[in-house]
């Protein structure tokens, strides 16, 4: 399967971007304006504008191994890539980081498909754009806000079922510090 996506957006100045599978570029001059979120990051990125290759800037990972063991309440081991698992193979905590304007983009169907999937969904306030969702065995949490877009999954913690997944899905999206 091969997935590809195409932001194209208008910038405050009048320029224009695009970014497509990796790479970005800056339409018209725009007197100077650049977009932070369509920043390449690869080799081949421009030193002075940022543009070129590479990936749409991302936050890294927001937390570490014991900011999750405190924010869940269970121990918790960082098996990379912002996956956190409870050391069993069992429950897990991932926290997936893209750009705000990417986020931005698939908001609306990653909420329709929540509301398909997770018992209940609600948006989350707080002055964020974003939503949280809980079943039986897990729950999602997207949320945008100015240092980036977040997606925050849990699923298969023993000591937690449907609504009891809220409260700490909330703790995380606040210690992210949006």
């Amino acid at each position: 399967m091969v997935a590809a996506m195409l932001v194209v957006g208008v910038l405050a100045g009048g320029g224009a971007y695009v970014a497509f599978g990796g790479t970005s570029r800056l339409l018209g001059s725009g007197s100077g304006t650049t977009a932070p979120e369509v920043r390449g990051t690869g080799s081949d990125s421009d030193p002075a504008t940022g543009l070129g290759g590479g990936q749409a800037a991302a936050p890294v990972c927001p937390f570490t191994a014991e900011q999750v063991t405190e924010l869940v309440g269970q121990p918790m081991v960082d098996q990379g890539s912002c996956l956190f698992g409870d050391g069993k193979g069992v429950a897990t905590l991932t926290v997936g980081t893209s750009s705000a304007t990417a986020t931005e983009v698939t908001y609306d169907y990653s909420r329709e498909q929540a509301t398909k999937t997770y018992t209940k969904v609600h948006d989350i306030g707080q002055g964020h754009k974003g939503y949280l969702a809980y079943k039986e065995l897990g729950a999602e949490a997207v949320v945008i806000g100015p240092k980036g877009g977040f997606t925050i999954s849990m699923s298969s913690f023993e000591r937690f079922d449907g609504a009891s997944y809220e409260p700490v899905l909330e703790k995380v999206v606040d210690a992210l510090a949006l």
